[in-house]
């Protein structure tokens, strides 16, 4: 009778989790289909779940520049999607520059107002970004830098989050192996390159992961900071098509796929190393 119970459990217990991932994967996969639907056929009722006859044209039309009524149109959805993968990969860079050493100082070294430092780092969490974005628009207004890549990069080089997480990474880390290489001769710098960042790899791959992704995902900040819309992201110059092609749900829906695909296979290239990351620091805190 307990072999029956377990098993019934655990069967219950596969059942909740399939539904759950079928009620994830549900929306992107609709999402998938209607970008190969012909034009204006998910807009018939009810919804069709399945194209009646697969096409690319959206792709085609989203991604070349196409002759309407003798004049060139161009969604600039290619400049937008290059600009997003050089902005969010030199944001991941500077930014990995930045954190990772702030973290293991906040986590292993000992300075005046560490502290009281930290503490305001962590009391800043609670404000939301976007009530900083007024003041950092005028600031940045004043000193030039609205519509420039610089601009746009500077505020997600140093986040809090990621110093945080950084540092809750460092602390697993036995102050004993610190010790003997200092009692070896190593100095700090050389510890903190040959020691620390080896054992800190994995958390660096999810930090990494995290920098990409929300600087690939980000609308508002470059929404505010760029006039030019040679310079547009990929989330702003999708949401400039949609406000002259809502009523095209499928053209809508390959451009939401070409936003998501590069993230999402960037997502499963790099799975093993993010969950590695998100348990390290487990063991300490």
């Amino acid at each position: 009778m307990a072999v029956t119970g377990k098993r019934a459990r655990a069967v219950l217990l596969n059942a909740l989790v399939a539904a759950i991932t079928l009620a994830v994967l549900a929306p992107f996969a609709w999402m998938v289909t209607v970008s190969f639907m012909p034009r204006y056929e998910s807009s018939r009722y009810p919804p069709p779940l399945w194209p009646s006859r697969w096409t690319w044209g959206n792709y085609y039309e989203l991604l070349y520049r196409r002759l309407i009524d003798g004049a060139w149109f161009d969604y600039r959805i290619v400049p937008a999607l290059g600009n997003s993968l050089v902005v969010a990969t030199v944001s991941t860079l500077l930014g990995l520059l930045l954190t990772v050493p702030a973290g293991y100082a906040f986590a292993k070294l000992r300075f005046r107002g560490r502290e009281r430092l930290l503490q305001l780092l962590i009391a800043s969490l609670v404000v939301p970004g976007q009530v900083a974005m007024l003041p950092l628009f005028l600031i940045f207004r004043e000193i030039g830098l609205v519509n420039t890549w610089p601009g746009l990069i500077l505020p997600s080089l140093a986040g809090i989050f990621a110093i945080l997480f950084v540092r809750q990474a460092t602390l697993s880390i036995p102050d004993e192996m610190l010790d003997a290489a200092r009692l070896d001769g190593a100095g700090e710098l050389a510890i903190f390159r040959r020691v620390v960042l080896p054992l800190l790899a994995p958390v660096t791959v999810t930090l990494a992961l995290f920098m990409f992704l929300g600087s690939w995902n980000d609308f508002l900040w470059p929404l505010i900071v760029l006039a030019d819309q040679h310079r547009y992201t990929l989330p702003v110059a999708v949401a400039a098509i949609s406000r002259e092609h809502a009523a095209d749900g499928e053209l809508m829906m390959a451009a939401a796929v070409v936003t998501t695909l590069p993230v999402l296979l960037l997502f499963l290239a790099l799975q093993r190393y993010y969950i590695g990351g998100l348990l390290g620091g487990s063991v300490k805190g």
